[in-house]
């Protein structure tokens, strides 16, 4: 019987461009150093604003990685 285990952490990524970037940037920078990333969470979504312009955006996401043997 095969038993799949995943380990939940959570991670803030940012861009200067869109949320979606901010998503990628987190989960790229993540998989340096995490192996066997299987699935992503927006837990929250906030941005920074400056001049009345939209400065940053903030992503909260949890990001789930298989433990292995």
């Amino acid at each position: 019987m095969t038993n799949h285990v995943a380990k939940v952490i959570e991670v803030v990524g940012t861009s200067e461009t869109s949320i979606d970037d901010a998503i990628k940037g987190a989960i790229a920078k993540a998989s340096e150093t995490l192996d066997n990333l299987q699935w992503f969470q927006v837990v929250e979504t906030r941005g920074n604003i400056a001049d009345q312009k939209v400065e940053r955006f903030q992503v909260v996401l949890k990001i789930a990685f298989g433990l292995t043997d």
